[in-house]
């Protein structure tokens, strides 16, 4: 079986990229970064730190790379089995031409072997918006070709993997945790589906999707935003802090609480997945820094995102979301002069008011209760009398 994925940054050597080698599968990576392709296609190996209790140090063999502005993007595409990405979501609709042209070679040459793809990104139902982008790419007459051939699977993804910096100089080393999930909704392949350890299908995936969306990801934004606040630099800084430790702990059991409600998980066992998080972000090995955590703010506060999508699920279900309030206006207290979207964030505060802001980033109409509640814990955060 062979693959093709974009993306050789950490994630997509130290997660899906490593997942697929280890399951026999040919990965051949697709990037922009020249160093890091030529490294990867002339050693076609390259070494990954797993973390945690019990660390090793793996050799994922039986790789290759292509520069993902050659036409040998376009080649690959019409032969392989498997398309993978983990490349950012703002970078999805830049490569959907590249895809959209290699699969109109690929139906030029007639090859109806089913080719699924799987955009292993954090966002909600990933895949299929990078569907839409590929098929607005794609010249009409391949429409039905694509649909009868190729499989756009949506998947749910977790493993922290933090910019790390090789002991050694090698740049192809990366650190990753012990932990990793890859669920994929089997109802959207075509044709079999791949035997692959770590990725496991369901007919149910918004179910984890969000339960990834308002957990891990969630606790996580909320401990980078508190930690940069509070003048804590790493995420296991935040998370050993007892004031953070305990919104971000309330905030998670708020969130579910809408997802036990939703989808009827055992809340036994929710705590104990919520607790099993919090471990990993105190994961002494990883090096995480709350600059990277919470970057993006303007897109972690979107309606569809971790931080207003699990409130809005409160509303929803009447219950308790004090802590994600205070999650909230951490992310807007956020400051980074190296984020664009943290910069963004100020300049909309300081035109229109952090009432308004708010409503423009979340939806949420400014009128709603929530919205001055936030703002007064806002408030109190700048003043620092919070």
């Amino acid at each position: 079986m062979q693959a093709l994925h974009f993306g050789a940054g950490n994630i997509g050597r130290g997660f899906i990229g490593k997942l697929l080698a280890d399951a026999g599968v040919k990965v051949t990576f697709a990037d922009v970064n020249q160093a890091v392709i030529e490294a990867l296609a002339s050693r076609h190996e390259y070494p990954v730190n797993v973390v945690g209790e019990h660390s090793t140090t793996e050799i994922v063999k039986n790789v290759d790379a292509i520069s993902s502005l050659s036409d040998d993007v376009l080649t690959k595409i019409s032969e392989v089995d498997l398309i993978t990405t983990a490349v950012g979501p703002q970078i999805l609709p830049r490569i959907a031409g590249s895809v959209a042209k290699g699969l109109t070679a690929r139906c030029d040459k007639n090859n109806t072997h089913p080719l699924n793809i799987i955009a292993c990104e954090n966002m909600v139902r990933g895949s299929s918006q990078f569907k839409t982008h590929v098929m607005a790419e794609l010249p009409v007459q391949y429409h039905d070709w694509v649909n009868a051939h190729v499989g756009f699977v949506d998947s749910a993804v977790d493993r922290i993997v933090p910019p790390a910096t090789s002991k050694t100089g090698d740049i192809l080393e990366v650190t990753v945790e012990t932990f990793s999930e890859w669920i994929v909704d089997q109802t959207q392949f075509k044709g079999d589906i791949p035997a692959i350890k770590g990725m496991e299908p369901t007919d149910n995936l918004m179910a984890f999707v969000e339960r990834k969306l308002f957990t891990l990801n969630t606790g996580h934004a909320i401990t980078a935003y508190l930690g940069d606040y509070f003048g804590l630099t790493t995420i296991r800084d935040a998370i050993l802090d007892e004031r953070i430790r305990l919104i971000v702990r309330g905030a998670m059991g708020e969130s579910g609480q809408v997802l036990i409600k939703r989808y009827g998980f055992d809340d036994v066992k929710h705590a104990a997945y919520i607790e099993k998080i919090i471990s990993r972000f105190e994961n002494p090995h990883l090096h995480d820094d709350t600059a990277r955590v919470g970057r993006q703010p303007i897109r972690k506060l979107s309606a569809n995102d971790r931080l207003i999508k699990p409130l809005l699920g409160t509303f929803e279900y009447h219950v308790p979301h004090q802590n994600l309030v205070i999650g909230i206006a951490a992310a807007l207290n956020y400051r980074n002069v190296e984020d664009d979207q943290a910069l963004e964030l100020e300049k909309m505060i300081s035109q229109d008011g952090i009432t308004q802001a708010l409503a423009t980033v979340s939806g949420i109409e400014a009128s709603h209760p929530v919205i001055k509640d936030v703002a007064a814990i806002y408030a109190t955060m700048q003043n620092k009398t919070f």
